[in-house]
């Protein structure tokens, strides 16, 4: 069973999104383990300040490291914070971080302890860094805190774990998961207000869906993400179709 615990001042923030989809059947099933802690429990003040003045002056609070350090040390039970790396992947969520990808997601479903730490206001001491094993990024963009960006990574990470998908096989030929986008998907009518399925998946010919499926994987991974070519391997069979695709470009 993985075991994940979330450090934040908002503790309600995760009450629905924890009742519904992947998060709720991983762990009634027993797979995941989550425990949000509140961090404000692990103050030593009567009014369990979690922020103050930052040192040199300038706009804002800046959130103190007592608290998460004490968090930590419960948590895990250690009295250091080399201990407790040892112990749990520690992801402080932080716009300074690693951008997070579908690599990262696969790595981090591999581990049996994650815990999240959530930050707001202006920023976190600086000192808090050392708690961590991994700060962690999920886009060039900011957030009030880290409680949305750890429910990203939760919901990305926990449906890779086996039994949590009800069809694990669809995991695998899901966008990013060979480094392609995902081919185009259809389901019933077969022509709605004239808007129609490509006759090719009407055909019965698994071979030839085969094929267009993965052509048109590489076509929309050429057109929007043409970044990602450079990194996945690529058969001969893809280098052909890519061909084709360009040229089929140029003609346009």
């Amino acid at each position: 069973m993985m075991k994940i615990d979330i450090v934040t001042i908002f503790p309600d923030f995760f009450l629905s999104p924890l009742k519904v989809g992947n998060l709720r059947i991983a762990q009634e099933k027993k797979l995941v383990k989550i425990k949000i802690h509140n961090l404000r429990d692990y103050t030593s003040d009567p009014h369990q300040q979690v922020d103050d003045a930052p040192f040199g002056g300038g706009a804002g609070m800046v959130m103190k490291p007592e608290p998460f350090f004490k968090a930590i040390f419960s948590i895990l039970k250690v009295n250091h914070w080399e201990k407790a790396k040892e112990k749990a992947r520690i992801i402080l969520l932080t716009p300074q971080g690693e951008r997070f990808n579908q690599k990262m997601a696969m790595e981090l479903a591999q581990e049996r302890r994650i815990v999240f730490l959530c930050g707001r206001y202006e920023g976190i001491d600086e000192r808090v860094r050392v708690l961590s094993t991994n700060e962690i990024s999920i886009g060039d963009f900011i957030l009030s805190g880290g409680e949305a960006a750890s429910l990203v990574i939760m919901e990305s990470i926990v449906r890779l774990i086996s039994g949590v998908v009800g069809r694990e096989e669809s995991l695998k030929e899901e966008t990013f998961s060979q480094g392609l986008l995902e081919y185009p998907q259809y389901t019933r009518p077969a022509d709605y207000i004239g808007l129609k399925v490509p006759g090719i998946l009407l055909s019965g010919n698994h071979r030839e869906i085969a094929r267009w499926r993965r052509k048109m994987s590489l076509e929309r991974t050429y057109h929007k993400r043409p970044d990602l070519l450079a990194t996945v391997h690529l058969t001969e069979e893809d280098k052909k179709l890519l061909e084709e695709i360009r040229k089929e470009v140029e003609k346009s």
